[in-house]
């Protein structure tokens, strides 16, 4: 049986196992902010806890997307430095401190605390864009549903690989206004549609988890959270896809002055270019994926998927932690 303890059987400097502490304290961090309001300082708990425990790792890393560029955050920011600073970095890393931070902030479900790893060059580079349209679809569909067909073509695709009828399925998609559209056309075509206002890690891993409930993710949604579902995604077998597609005007302004071409899906092996991955993600407020923080007096309890290496081991761990 595999041990997510061990890194060298998946040819990763560390394990899952490890990598799993950052995420659970900048769990445990953001938990005491928990509906009250405030999410630039629920941001900040999560992202100065995982900060300090991934400074403590054996990682020669890059941070590869953080929370923003260094000339406008001090922590956790694009290009920082884990490990040695003399050497070069072996590994690159996506973080989320705290993935759907206002909805956190407003007591809602699906937030959580995600790292991915994956070796230094692998990951695409996507600056200046900020947002995607995401595909994901569980393994039986991979290479089967075409990204760039109309919504009721990729449904009808999606159909003949599952073998389920269109009327049964059911697609995640974050409840945004950018959404409105692909959610009437997805209601149009006969599917389901799972609306939540946040969550759309949670949404990919489901749509590639068989018998999760969910047959696909679709929508609109941030770049770090559609690089961490590649991360994750790359292991577990299913497919991942993204398109650009820019939301506010600057960042329009930014691709057009970068060329980037809006019409082309870049497949998942070009989203992450290997298979030596890890991913890990908390949870902090209970969601469909992941159970949140919960405290029994002078006890945390963690909600924890790890997935790591190229044959995609996963585990769930829960974990009890004593109260400081």
């Amino acid at each position: 049986m595999h041990d997510p303890r061990d890194a060298h059987a998946d040819g990763l400097p560390i394990s899952p196992y490890d990598l799993r502490r950052a995420t659970e304290s900048a769990a445990r961090a953001a938990y005491d902010w928990i509906g009250r309001g405030d999410r630039a300082l629920a941001d900040d708990a999560a992202v100065g806890a995982m900060e300090a425990r991934l400074a403590q790792l054996p990682l020669n890393g890059l941070l590869h997307i953080g929370e923003g560029p260094r000339d406008e955050i001090s922590s956790l920011y694009h290009g920082q430095h884990f490990g040695d600073p003399e050497h070069a970095p072996q590994w690159d890393l996506v973080v989320d401190p705290l993935e759907g931070t206002s909805y956190l902030a407003k007591g809602m479900t699906n937030a959580m605390a995600v790292v991915g790893l994956a070796p230094h060059g692998s990951l695409i580079d996507l600056h200046p864009v900020r947002y995607v349209e995401k595909l994901a679809v569980p393994p039986a569909a991979r290479g089967r549903v075409d990204p760039a067909a109309p919504i009721s073509e990729r449904l009808r695709q999606l159909s003949r690989a599952l073998g389920k009828p269109i009327l049964d399925l059911t697609i995640y998609v974050i409840e945004k206004p950018r959404n409105k559209a692909l959610v009437e056309a997805i209601h149009e075509a006969g599917a389901r549609v799972a609306l939540y206002p946040a969550g759309d890690v949670a949404g990919a891993l489901m749509a590639v988890t068989p018998g999760s409930g969910i047959d696909a993710l679709m929508g609109t949604g941030g770049v770090p959270e559609g690089m961490l579902s590649a991360i994750a995604i790359r292991a577990m077998g299913g497919d991942f896809m993204a398109r650009v597609d820019p939301q506010l005007a600057t960042e329009q302004q930014a691709v057009e002055a970068a060329d980037i071409d809006l019409t082309r899906w870049y497949r998942l092996e070009e989203l992450v270019r290997s298979d030596k991955v890890a991913f890990c993600a908390t949870g902090i407020t209970t969601g469909l994926l992941l159970d949140g923080v919960e405290r029994r007096g002078d006890q945390e309890l963690t909600h924890t998927l790890m997935i790591g290496g190229p044959a995609g081991h996963r585990q769930m761990l829960t974990s009890w932690h004593k109260r400081s």
